[in-house]
């Protein structure tokens, strides 16, 4: 009987060792063990698959006020965001030593945007979602967001003063990760609350199955309950035969990613991500590196053969 109690946290104990060595910090055993039935992993966008760093790649200004005056709001607003794509407008004001201003009533609304009072005048930042919501009428942006570009729309009582576009790079190891992942008969479903066009593009370009776009974070987390019982024909996915539930890993790095990451069967998260998402997740990737992802599911499956092999022996 002794033999049998040290089979498993034997392999366990090597297993976890091995996976921290390497980068990948597993948080307990039951987690290394329900990895290794993984069949679809769900990646996040921002952060995940692109570096996370975005830049100001444009602004196109509606208003009579200057652009100085237009990245200023919009930095000061942003500034009290945690999203990687608030940190690329207050990079660019601090670039160009443009002075923040105080900003009264901050408020979020969850997936769409910020909001916020600067010298008595009450701004909306966000998606073009958001700009719909307060019936500002848009031009196409169709070009820009195909190129992979996100928009942020500074709006103001139904008018649309400027469009910021956002760049944003793929990590590199992103696309070998994906293709990894395939070779072990793994589904992959981008999910993301940016623009479908911007999501399609970076998805073409790392080589994902399916993408699902324009979602808020509690969609996020339906969607994986979804896949878990197999419900998922809303989402129109082809990903297997949804009669059965699939064992499902979410990987992502914001707040807005933490309901989904605790629910999935095995949540993974990047260390360069937030405290909560961290914090909900039962692996965490040392320095955001996705391609880890993969050699954590090895990991779990070599481990799981140890486990099996002691109990044998």
């Amino acid at each position: 009987p002794c033999a049998l109690g040290l089979a498993t946290p034997t392999a366990i104990i090597v297993g976890v060792g091995k996976g921290a060595r390497e980068g990948i910090l597993v948080k307990d055993a039951a987690t290394l063990e329900k990895l290794h039935k993984v069949n679809v992993v769900v990646v996040d966008k921002t952060g995940t698959l692109t570096k996370g760093k975005p830049e100001l790649a444009s602004l196109n200004n509606l208003s009579k006020q200057s652009d100085a005056e237009i990245i200023a709001i919009l930095a000061s607003l942003e500034n009290k965001s945690e999203h990687p794509i608030a940190h690329a407008i207050i990079s660019y004001a601090k670039e160009k030593n443009i002075g923040l201003l105080p900003v009264e009533q901050f408020g979020m609304m969850k997936g769409k945007g910020i909001s916020g009072v600067i010298n008595g005048v009450k701004y909306f930042v966000g998606s073009a979602k958001l700009a719909e919501e307060h019936s500002a009428s848009l031009a196409s942006l169709e070009k820009e967001t195909s190129e992979g570009k996100t928009p942020v729309i500074l709006v103001v009582e139904n008018t649309v003063l400027a469009i910021a576009m956002i760049a944003d790079q793929i990590k590199p190891e992103a696309v070998s990760a994906v293709k990894a992942l395939h070779s072990l008969g793994i589904k992959v479903v981008m999910l993301t609350g940016d623009d479908k066009n911007t999501a399609r593009f970076i998805a073409d370009q790392v080589g994902i199955d399916e993408v699902v776009a324009e979602v808020l974070p509690e969609d996020k987390l339906n969607l994986i309950k979804d896949l878990q019982s197999g419900k998922f024909e809303n989402w129109k996915l082809k990903i297997g035969n949804s009669s059965q539930g699939l064992v499902v890993a979410m990987a992502g790095d914001g707040v807005n990613d933490a309901p989904a990451l605790a629910q999935a069967d095995v949540g993974i998260a990047m260390a360069t991500g937030t405290d909560v998402a961290i914090e909900s997740a039962g692996i965490t990737l040392l320095h955001g590196d996705i391609s880890k992802l993969v050699k954590a599911i090895r990991l779990s499956k070599i481990t799981m053969r140890g486990i099996k092999q002691n109990l044998f022996w």
